[in-house]
């Protein structure tokens, strides 16, 4: 069985560990605990096949920018015929603190445009995401500075255990499926 595990981000190095980059963080953390290798695919992001619990798991990180996400998930799903029922995102959440966890098998997108979009490329909102909390944003911060801005020392060291538990919930993700997961991660 195959799936696709994507993470949300922006590329480019003035966006790297930024609150909108959780998501690349997170697929980063996973590749690296399962000895992924990153390749080109089709101008539109970086993948990696790797073997979890059994399955093949396709991990993407998109280079279309987070409003344009479902381009490259879209394309990389199409490719490798995996349904939208097999497919996870991870991204950020801010309303949810920083690095608290949140599972789910579909809904809306809750205002994150790069999800918005891959339920729009996909057709369908029946699509499970991960998300990380980065927040509360600050009562008088405007929010698009907010997500592009970097997280401070505290909230490293609270992200960082998060990404480990993350990678924990993933992995739990591909071997005992959605509920079990939610009921033990959420």
């Amino acid at each position: 069985m195959q799936y696709l595990l994507a993470g949300l981000g922006n590329p480019g190095p003035e966006y790297e560990r930024t609150r909108h980059n959780v998501g690349f963080r997170i697929v980063d953390a996973a590749a690296s605990k399962w000895g992924a290798e990153w390749k080109p695919w089709q101008k539109l992001g970086e993948y990696a096949k790797v073997s979890v619990a059994g399955h093949d798991v396709f991990l993407l990180k998109p280079h279309t920018y987070m409003n344009l996400s479902g381009q490259a998930v879209s394309s990389l799903a199409r490719f490798y015929k995996i349904t939208p029922e097999r497919v996870i995102v991870c991204f950020d959440d801010v309303s949810l603190d920083v690095g608290k966890l949140r599972l789910r098998g579909s809904g809306s997108a809750g205002g994150q445009k790069g999800m918005k979009n891959i339920i729009e490329q996909l057709g369908t909102d029946k699509i499970a995401r991960l998300r990380c909390g980065i927040g509360p944003k600050p009562e008088k911060f405007d929010l698009v500075n907010f997500v592009l801005g970097k997280f401070s020392r505290e909230e490293e060291k609270l992200l960082e255990p998060a990404l480990e538990r993350a990678v924990c919930a993933l992995e739990s993700y591909f071997k005992d499926g959605l509920q079990k997961t939610m009921n033990s991660f959420n």
